[in-house]
């Protein structure tokens, strides 16, 4: 039987070879251990009496799902003792988690959504989980608690990012910052195993997803591009695309990255002050820094998202991400509109 990589050895293999610091191993070991856990708490579902809604809201005025507040809940509880963080954020909690006082501080930040896509989980479709890894600042009170500037930093700065997708396998798809790699959750052994050795998303493609019933509320250049793709082989791009929308950021992007695509969630007129949906610290940036790395891009229909700097703990953005031949396309098409627009650019 020939040898099979564990997400451990692939760890203690790139501490060797890419110089990857142990804490920063130890970390990522962590948060699979976690994402296993929540795994099995998806898995439950009604059994476990975990589907459903609280009354209680997230900073976003969302109402939180039983499992979101039960998946943060077993994200910081994993990581809060190991030594390897000085505080984590969540998309989940209004202000930065301080690492309690009785435990040591490392010189990492955890960023996360505990589970992307929990307005699935009551009808059984794919969510998932979404983290950043970023280095904490240096600081003179090291025994302080820290402030939401410390996390403000640019997607660039990632010095990892993942996610976990719990579907029909349960998968863990992540970034060192030189390529990605799959792991495929092997219950026997319960064990990630390396199934997936260099994702790559294709340049060109003919697929998109998005939300189409949000169309009216859409700017130009976002209407022209699907119009465009919308018209076929008789079109301008020449030729028939698909559509597919999922409604969870991490099934969407990991489909993408499986077969290629573009995932698009531009800003529209419902929220007109809101420069997107989606969060830029717990969802665009890692999400970014995977599709780069697998040799596609991400912009914000202007710029490249992970160029952008945050202002805002809980800062949102509009997204494009995919196969990069379309998302050049999409973000030319916003880069010619906003000259004669620029009341109207967000």
């Amino acid at each position: 039987m020939s040898s099979r990589t564990s997400l451990s050895r692939f760890l203690i293999e790139q501490t060797r070879s890419h110089q990857t610091p142990a804490e920063l191993r130890f970390l990522i070991e962590v948060v699979a251990r976690a994402c296993k856990m929540i795994n099995h708490q998806v898995s439950k579902g009604a059994l476990g009496g975990v589907l459903g809604s609280l009354t209680s809201e997230n900073i976003q005025g969302e109402i939180q799902k039983k499992l979101d507040v039960l998946s943060n809940e077993i994200l910081l509880e994993a990581n809060e003792w190991g030594g390897h963080l000085a505080a984590m954020a969540s998309e989940e909690m209004d202000e930065p988690y301080q690492i309690p006082g009785c435990f040591p501080k490392g010189s990492y930040l955890l960023v996360f959504d505990p589970l992307d896509g929990s307005s699935n989980i009551d009808v059984n479709v794919s969510v998932g989980t979404i983290f950043s890894v970023l280095t904490c600042p240096e600081r003179e009170d090291i025994c302080g608690d820290l402030a939401d500037d410390a996390f403000l930093q640019s997607g660039s700065k990632q010095v990892a990012a993942g996610y976990a997708i719990y579907g029909p396998q349960t998968m863990l798809v992540l970034t060192l910052g030189n390529g990605v790699k799959g792991f495929t959750l092997d219950t026997e052994l319960g064990s990630f195993i390396l199934t997936h050795d260099n994702m790559q998303i294709p340049e060109q493609t003919a697929e998109f997803a998005l939300n189409m019933s949000n169309e009216r509320h859409w700017q130009p250049p976002v209407k022209r591009y699907v119009d465009e793709m919308r018209a076929g082989e008789e079109g301008p791009l020449g030729k028939n695309y698909n559509m597919r929308w999922i409604a969870a950021m991490v099934t969407d992007v990991h489909r993408i990255l499986v077969r290629g695509g573009i995932f698009m969630y531009p800003w529209d007129k419902r929220e007109p002050d809101k420069p997107g949906k989606l969060r830029l610290m717990y969802e665009a940036n890692p999400m970014a820094m995977i599709v780069e790395q697998a040799g596609g891009a991400a912009t914000n229909g202007y710029e490249r998202i992970m160029d952008i700097e945050p202002s805002t703990l809980h800062e949102r953005v509009a997204v494009y991400m995919g196969s990069k031949e379309e998302v050049e396309r999409i973000t030319q098409y916003h880069l010619e509109w906003a000259p004669e627009n620029p009341d109207l650019i967000k």
